[in-house]
């Protein structure tokens, strides 16, 4: 199991959003990074998808210092049902960070694992970056 974790929207830092904080003291910062993925704004946050070519999502990456109880109380924010994949909003994958130091650190990712609709894609991969350029 890794003991890293990716952030790439509302859980990121600038947002500090109540469930994040419940285990914030347990989240050391590693550094920033990207994944391969695929980035979309679904309205109120964003949604990573695994991409089949080059584009990358641009987050946050944190050292776990309880694991087991972090990814849990993730687990329940982002929807993910360990024993109901089917039936989660997002999906809990170990995933290669690049990260911006040159290293690669596997982390465990949230993507998104409902229908898009018609949620704009985000080019740059970067939510922060998209939501400063909104006018």
């Amino acid at each position: 199991m890794s003991d890293h974790v990716f952030f790439y929207g509302t859980l990121m830092t600038p947002f500090n959003r109540p469930g994040r904080q419940r285990v914030a003291s347990k989240l050391l910062f590693s550094g920033r990074g990207r994944i391969r993925a695929a980035l979309f704004d679904l309205g109120i946050y964003p949604a990573a998808v695994p991409a089949e070519d080059d584009s990358m999502v641009a987050g946050e990456v944190y050292e776990l210092a309880d694991a087991p109880v972090v990814l849990a109380a993730l687990d329940e924010l982002e929807g993910f049902r360990p024993a109901e994949p089917a039936r989660s909003l997002y999906l809990r994958v170990l995933t290669d960070v690049q990260m911006d130091d040159g290293r690669t650190q596997p982390a465990w990712a949230y993507f998104y694992n409902a229908p898009l609709g018609r949620a704009e894609r985000i080019a740059s991969g970067d939510y922060l970056e998209h939501l400063n350029a909104k006018p």
